[in-house]
């Protein structure tokens, strides 16, 4: 038998910052960057009842961690529900099991984070942001944590939840936050541009993003979702969390795809890429990056291994046992 953790997400909702969950993420890419496998999601749908089944995957040696999420979405109730088990990479031992849903928008985020850092200006001060629920917060919270931003605008359709955010982000942030009434506005003057939503049609206008900027994207996690306009990918350094991802999955990239505007080689660089210096990302002032952010086990298992770190440094959890196979398998 061996001993693993089990983690809930009060255990572990209080053990780390958002600077935490970057610098965790950023570890894990550069490995990923150095040749660590991870594999793209593989997602099974539900038509009756609808719903889905999701899981990916990373191995992070260096940390010594692999594992990844499994999570389902859409059925009965239509909540999700999301768990993740996090293995020694040396021994293959089950080092702990999460549920893993508090930790989802600031290892996300911490994403997104690292691509800001890695490939918007180093001078940009001014961030949009277009959406405003829980994924939102994430970005917004993790990419503050890599820039000094001196003003957030922030868009929505629904007006009383724009308002509440940028009052809770002005409150958070050394920053004016401020909520707008249209997403040009949210663009007008922004160095950084963050989409967190679930539309199925871009949310922003090409020519609304000016030269120089740097887009983050999250909501490209299924061929029908496309937050962005194939003309802004097309004339981007696009640069995907893994390039297997884009090609399956990466609603906006798809979009352009069709569209005869890119082909794969319009795939600069993973992000993996940039954060080991295996590319150089941004190469100018007047250049516009792409980060598209779908969801990878890279960042849950560099976000997952720390936070079972630091629950065991104080105690928290339960152990559970698990039988290895050459005790258990035994058809008997």
């Amino acid at each position: 038998m061996t001993d693993t953790l089990f983690l809930t997400s009060a255990d572990v909702d209080d053990l780390a910052e958002p600077a935490d969950y970057v610098a965790a993420v950023r570890e894990g890419y550069r490995q990923i960057g150095e040749g660590a496998p991870a594999e793209p999601r593989t997602k099974l749908g539900s038509d009756d009842p609808p719903g889905m089944l999701t899981t990916y995957v990373a191995l992070l040696p260096e940390t010594g961690a692999m594992g990844g999420y499994t999570y389902s979405a859409g059925f009965g109730e239509r909540d999700a529900w999301f768990m993740t088990p996090v293995f020694d990479a040396a021994s293959g031992e089950p080092l702990a099991l999460l549920d893993g849903a508090s930790m989802n928008p600031f290892k996300t985020g911490a994403a997104g984070a690292v691509a800001v850092d890695a490939l918007a200006r180093e001078d940009a001060t001014e961030v949009a942001v277009i959406g405003s629920g829980s994924q939102a917060r994430g970005q917004l919270r993790t990419a503050a944590t890599v820039r000094r931003f001196e003003a957030v605008r922030v868009f929505s359709p629904t007006a009383e939840n724009r308002e509440s955010f940028a009052a809770e982000f002005d409150d958070r942030l050394d920053a004016a936050v401020e909520a707008v009434g249209s997403a040009s506005e949210a663009l007008a003057g922004a160095d950084v541009v963050i989409t967190a939503t679930t539309a199925s049609d871009p949310v922003i206008d090409d020519a609304d993003v000016d030269p120089g900027t740097h887009v983050t994207a999250m909501g490209q996690y299924a061929p029908g979702k496309n937050e962005l306009p194939p003309e802004l990918v097309a004339r981007a350094t696009y640069v995907p969390d893994l390039r297997d991802r884009a090609t399956r999955d990466a609603g906006s990239f798809l979009a352009a795809l069709e569209a005869g505007l890119v082909d794969e080689d319009g795939i600069e660089a993973e992000l993996g890429d940039v954060v080991a210096g295996t590319h150089p990302g941004r190469t100018g002032d007047e250049e516009v990056t792409v980060f598209d952010s779908g969801g990878t086990g890279v960042e849950t298992v560099a976000a997952a291994h720390m936070l079972y770190e630091r629950a065991s440094e104080k105690g928290r959890g339960q152990t559970i046992e698990f039988a290895p196979a050459s005790e258990a398998l035994t058809g008997r």
